[in-house]
């Protein structure tokens, strides 16, 4: 007799092994496909565990870095973040964008981002600031979503006059979901973060935390964390502390930075290559 029960059992012998796909370093504009997916496009960004690309239509995806996720010329490949190279980190914004140096502030175009409220501008403008400046774009908070659709009639969007609008909790069944479908303008652009709170979009390990506390319905979200974290003052002063935290944009969540990066390529389009 054959087989597998034909002789004894090796309980020592070799694992079933995982393939092992070469590695490649993801440079900017590399042109990838996504292999579940089929997405195909040239990388932007790179984060510790995900990372953005844009197709040739201009839309970004951002996806989960997966060993052999990723195929380059038709070759499975592992992508692995890219080593120090000239210029230095030092030259980078805290976007990742190249730093220019003595560039000056562009004058402010006629379109906008919209985001819900302060805190949403403040990371924006730490993460961001430098590349807006350049591109001359304005970042302003709305203090909420549910005047969305007066603010935009009054701003009166049209070609070269464009609104781009960050919303939080973008997802199926919320009132920001809800607002949202009602917005159909060729140049307005809605984008969105998962998260209850912008605050959530910090990598919990920026905070040195393994995950962000569940805060009850109907509890006041942002004292629910204050309460949690057990900080006796304000929300906006631990706010204050969690911004100090935040270098760069790997210290955010990928669905925060697809978002913004969204917006500022549709009221700053960059020009064709």
């Amino acid at each position: 007799m054959s087989g597998i029960l034909s002789g004894p059992i090796d309980m020592d012998g070799p694992r079933h092994q995982k393939p092992a796909w070469p590695t490649l370093p993801a440079t900017k504009g590399l042109l990838i496909r996504h292999r579940d997916t089929g997405y195909v496009g040239k990388i932007t960004r790179f984060g510790p565990d995900w990372l953005t690309m844009k197709d040739q239509d201009g839309r970004l995806q951002t996806l989960r870095v997966e060993r052999g996720a990723f195929s380059v010329q038709g070759q499975t490949v592992s992508l692995v973040r890219p080593a120090p190279a000239s210029p230095s980190a030092a030259s980078l914004t805290a976007s990742g964008s190249l730093f220019i140096d003595d560039a000056q502030a562009r004058v402010a175009r006629p379109s906008r981002i919209l985001v819900e409220g302060i805190h949403d501008a403040e990371l924006v403008e730490k993460v961001w600031g430098a590349d807006l400046r350049i591109e001359g774009v304005v970042v302003q908070p709305l203090h909420g979503a549910d005047d969305l659709t007066e603010v935009i009639h009054n701003f009166q969007p049209r070609p070269g006059r464009r609104l781009g609008v960050l919303l939080d909790h973008l997802v199926d069944g919320t009132k920001e979901t809800r607002i949202a479908n009602t917005v159909d303008h060729p140049d307005v652009l809605i984008t969105g973060h998962p998260y209850v709170d912008v605050w959530q979009a910090v990598r919990p390990s920026v905070l040195g935390i393994a995950a962000w506390p569940e805060i009850p319905k109907g509890t006041d979200w942002k004292r629910g964390i204050c309460k949690a974290f057990g900080f006796p003052g304000e929300p906006g002063a631990l706010w204050k502390q969690i911004l100090k935290q935040v270098t760069s944009y790997t210290d955010l969540e990928p669905g925060l930075v697809g978002a913004v990066e969204q917006l500022i390529d549709f009221v700053a389009p960059p020009p064709l290559d």
